[in-house]
């Protein structure tokens, strides 16, 4: 336990200058990587074949990359473009009305003659007719509406990370875009068919399996549009 203590004691400092670094110098660009480092996830690889060499009394070979050969991405280490274009809205309205009302009254008018001798004992103006009335009334009113709208319209290159054993492929990629002090992020990742690539090696938001699109960025203009932790979590586990 004290080990693991020291060491977030020591790493405390260098995650404290980092960010100080950040606020100061601007958010700086990830290193550029093979997708699986950038956003690692579990996948079945297969290898790709060898290319044979080309054969006696031939200038091709089987797999070459040529004019008439199929230019889609189809192994590891490919790219092809993805084109986002998300344009979803959806309105729900809920109204709710309610109430309920009664009545009761209860008399005992002649109760083997003793309806006179129960005035004696209860207090002045009892009418045997009228001993007991209820009345009760209730009503409720609710109304609630969302509305929500979301519209992203962007392209990204994406890398085949793997092939899975069915022929479909897993992309990933990621984009990075630094304006002065603010730096945008697009991350795409799913598992396409390679059927639904399109001659320009182009595919649909729409046509991922899976898919994982993530855009934000952060620097100056996102930290003071961020609430700060110490109010996330107040506003979390207040009971009120």
């Amino acid at each position: 336990m004290r080990p693991a203590l020291a060491a977030l004691l020591l790493l405390a400092p260098l995650a404290a200058c980092s960010t100080v670094a950040e606020a100061v110098k601007g958010p700086e660009l990830a290193p550029v990587g093979y997708p699986a480092q950038l956003a690692p996830m579990t996948q079945q690889i297969i290898a790709p074949r060898e290319t044979p060499a080309a054969s006696s009394n031939s200038l091709w070979r089987v797999g070459a990359r040529a004019f008439f050969n199929d230019q889609r991405a189809s192994k590891v280490g490919d790219i092809l473009t993805v084109n986002i274009d998300i344009d979803d809205s959806a309105t729900t309205k809920n109204q709710t009305n309610s109430s309920r009302a009664s009545n009761g009254s209860l008399g005992v008018p002649n109760f083997l003659g003793l309806e006179s001798s129960l005035g004696k004992v209860l207090p002045g103006g009892f009418d045997p007719a009228n001993m007991v009335s209820t009345k009760s009334g209730f009503s409720n009113a609710g109304a609630g509406a969302i509305t929500r709208s979301e519209k992203i319209s962007l392209t990204i290159a994406a890398v085949v990370s793997g092939v899975l054993p069915n022929g479909n492929l897993v992309i990933q990629g990621t984009q990075e875009v630094r304006t002065n002090s603010e730096l945008r992020q697009l991350t795409v990742a799913g598992i396409v068919r390679p059927e639904d690539i399109s001659s320009a090696n182009t595919i649909k938001h729409t046509q991922i399996a899976e898919a994982r699109i993530s855009y934000g960025g952060r620097g100056d203009l996102s930290r003071v549009q961020k609430t700060p932790a110490g109010q996330s979590l107040v506003e979390k586990f207040s009971p009120f």
